[in-house]
């Protein structure tokens, strides 16, 4: 049976400013994910919002009242009580007319009001014309911002609302939902200040211009260590293999292709982080002579031969990287190939899957692993989702660093 997630945004109060933009339909999307995050979600508009979205959708998506004028607030001085709650105050989508008001402490709505009264983190995801964006004036109130602490994601280059291309649209929610967790991590998150390396997916190791040699491996595990890493304040450097996952927003994502490719990115990446956590599968074996050209099927051939070679071992391979977190996929003999591995690979602790086991290998949303430490303990963890496992791992690796341990 699963063990439910922790949620990301779980205990965390997020504020939700939303301005007068046609693109404050998608700021009703966002409040949902916020929810379904875990955070608690208020909404502040200004009178021009609700001519776009009315407070009821949001309080109904938020389960929350939706302020819009402090005198006909059901609570006195609600742009004080609402600031003072948040963990972080989101304006989503912010306009050219909130940013300039922003920037010059002007407080003539709701918004406003709360961003002047809150001493939380404010994220603004900017939406308008590209001219607009573009124009002196709304870039020194940007700089102002920015100088002050106030955090942006977006705008986006994409088709605006009249019609033209430009820069000027709003972030889409994963986006905004994954700064709103980074913002919070980094301020309170307990990996706050480190730098994490994790490596993700598998490796492919050419025959030719066509065909490689690789394994199943989807890189949805360590995707999901790099978020959860993230959520908790780190640095994250994600060295990836070929993977179809869209880039978790905030983690500096480096691709490769070949087990080559991936231990000197691996060897840059870790020459200044506190953790290496080596989640990739990369191919044991790579052929010997690739050729230049495809391969054709002869049909007088009943066979093959391909010379294989083997590869460096990564992990064994990396002079450095702090606390140093190995995996172990197997099909038998779990604990006794886990446990060959510790010191092979000179590492603090492995995480150990069955791949054959339902639910718990490549392509799934979940595993279920036992951990295995240098001094001889063992874990086994129930069957939980990826990022519940990623968080899992980095309690141990949180708790190592607190003791001193060093790059």
């Amino acid at each position: 049976m699963e063990t439910p997630s922790p949620l990301p945004l779980s205990g965390k109060h997020v504020a939700l400013g939303v301005t007068g933009s046609i693109s404050a339909f998608k700021a009703a999307d966002l409040a949902s994910k916020l929810r379904q995050a875990g955070a608690t979600v208020e909404v502040v508009m200004t009178p021009a919002a609700t001519q776009f979205v009315t407070p009821l959708t949001f309080q109904s998506l938020t389960g929350r009242p939706v302020v819009v004028d402090m005198f006909a607030a059901a609570e006195a001085e609600a742009h004080v009580e609402v600031a003072r709650r948040a963990d972080v105050f989101v304006i989503a989508p912010a306009t050219a007319d909130c940013l300039a008001r922003l920037a010059h402490g002007m407080t003539s709505d709701m918004v406003t009001l709360t961003a002047l009264a809150t001493t939380a983190p404010i994220l603004t995801a900017p939406a308008m014309d590209n001219q607009m964006w573009e124009h002196p004036a709304t870039q020194e109130n940007v700089t102002t911002l920015r100088n002050r602490g106030v955090e942006f994601v977006g705008p986006m280059e994409g088709r605006l609302a009249s019609g033209r291309s430009g820069l000027g649209r709003l972030a889409e929610v994963p986006q905004v939902v994954g700064a709103v967790r980074m913002l919070i991590g980094q301020r309170s998150g307990d990996l706050a200040g480190r730098h994490i390396v994790v490596s993700a997916g598998g490796t492919q190791e050419p025959l030719d211009p066509v065909r490689y040699v690789g394994n199943r491996s989807t890189g949805k595990m360590g995707f999901a260590i790099a978020e959860a890493a993230r959520d908790r304040g780190a640095h994250v450097t994600l060295v990836t293999g070929p993977v179809a996952l869209e880039t978790p927003y905030g983690i500096h994502r480096v691709d490769v292709n070949t087990v080559a490719e991936m231990l000197v990115a691996l060897e840059q990446a870790t020459a200044d982080s506190d953790a290496i956590i080596m989640s990739a599968a990369p191919a044991d074996y790579r052929p010997a002579n690739p050729s230049a050209h495809k391969l054709k099927k002869s049909s007088d051939e009943g066979a093959l031969d391909i010379e294989l070679v083997k590869n460096p071992d990564i992990i064994a391979t990396l002079p450095a990287g702090g606390v140093r977190v190995g995996f172990a996929a197997e099909t038998r003999n779990l604990e006794e190939y886990a446990r060959q591995k510790l010191p092979a690979k000179r590492l603090d602790f492995i995480v150990a899957n069955d791949v054959s086991a339902a639910g718990s290998g490549f392509g799934t949303d979940t595993n279920q692993v036992t951990i295995f430490h240098s001094d001889g303990r063992h874990e086994e963890l129930p069957m939980m989702t990826k990022y519940a496992v990623g968080l899992a791992i980095l309690d141990r690796v949180a708790t190592r660093l607190s003791r001193g341990a060093s790059r």
